[in-house]
């Protein structure tokens, strides 16, 4: 030691300057803890009420008690190169006892503690199901079809894609954007939605998905804030021919891919090109390429195809159409024309 180096005043220890590191490190605590946390949750739907504000982000029960019993630690500003564990022990139902164990480095010493707080779990109605419970709706979607009863596949596809406009948007942060009831009567499907905005946003991809089209009509039903409310019905109305449908017209059998008003978008299932009908060009319906049939194709010729009718399992002959190309032993989709007893090629 030279006349230079300045020693400890509590230990003796050489220092650069007053106490030394782990005289520093003694004196003080790296790790306190409050004696509780409270984690406010919602029973229903599980979200999770930060503060004022609830959230719809999950996380595992484990990840969860990690995070609410480190929020409720404090480690010294001073602490280096923190590494935190957490042991967890469920005490009561509602309560889950914690041990909050850190290590650090402070003052440039190696230092280890820990603690104990608890967590309590507390059940409170979130914002979103209160309104639901409330029967709180600001708009109602009707899906019907012109001159005919909605079938299930459009039931189905209105189901669907009104769900998934709600996850969309719950995902997005709109936690208000909820569907309150989804019913499914002999007329059509009413959807009732939290939001105007989730409405449009089902009434628009239905519409898509479906063709047809959908108008607005608001509804007065108070004020609030000096401002008008409204709740608005969102009514659909599908075409008579759906994407899909196979017609005749004048001898010929043509696939309906798009509806604009009171014209269709077809593709001829004979020269395999696209045109467009009138409605009053239509002379009747076959079927949906949906409930297509697999025939098996038994020969191929030029010109001609034969195939199996899987309801008679007899050979039938087809003149062959330029867009598809069937190959011996494999399968080929057909629908079949009841009213002439033929099978038409749909793909």
């Amino acid at each position: 030691m030279t006349i230079q180096t300045s020693i400890c005043p509590r230990c003796g220890q050489p220092s650069e300057e007053g106490l030394c590191p782990q005289c520093r490190a003694a004196d003080v605590r790296l790790l306190t803890c409050e004696p509780f946390v409270t984690a406010v949750y919602c029973p229903v739907c599980e979200s999770q009420k930060r503060g004022k504000t609830w959230s719809d982000l999950q996380m595992p029960r484990e990840d969860l008690i990690a995070e609410m019993a480190v929020s409720a630690t404090s480690i010294h500003e001073d602490a280096k190169d923190i590494r935190v564990s957490v042991r967890a022990e469920e005490i009561a139902p509602n309560r889950t006892a914690c041990t909050v164990e850190v290590e650090a480095t402070l003052y440039t010493v190696p230092v280890r503690e820990t603690c104990r707080t608890e967590i309590r779990w507390q059940r409170e109605s979130c914002d979103r199901c209160s309104r639901i419970s409330g029967g709180y709706y600001e708009g109602i979607v009707q899906v019907r079809a012109m001159n005919r009863k909605i079938n299930a596949y459009e039931r189905e596809v209105a189901a669907k894609i009104a769900e998934q406009a709600e996850e969309s948007l719950q995902q997005s942060g709109d936690r208000f954007s909820f569907i309150s009831d989804l019913e499914d009567s002999k007329d059509g499907v009413d959807i009732t939605v939290g939001t105007q905005y989730l409405g449009q946003e089902i009434a628009r991809a239905i519409k898509g998905a479906l063709g047809g089209r959908f108008t607005t009509h608001p509804k007065l039903v108070g004020e609030k804030e000096g401002k008008a409310l409204y709740r608005i019905t969102y009514s659909i109305r599908l075409p008579f021919y759906q994407k899909g449908d196979v017609v005749v017209s004048r001898g010929g059998y043509f696939e309906v891919r798009d509806i604009d008003g009171q014209r269709l978008r077809v593709f001829d299932l004979q020269n395999g090109t696209a045109r467009t009908l009138a409605e009053g060009e239509v002379e009747r319906r076959i079927g949906n390429v949906r409930e297509a049939e697999s025939a098996l194709v038994v020969f191929t010729q030029p010109n001609l195809v034969g195939l199996m009718d899987p309801k008679t399992y007899r050979t039938r002959e087809l003149n062959t159409v330029p867009w598809t190309f069937p190959v011996e032993g494999q399968p080929i989709r057909v629908l079949r024309d009841e009213e002439q007893d033929r099978l038409v090629i749909v793909g």
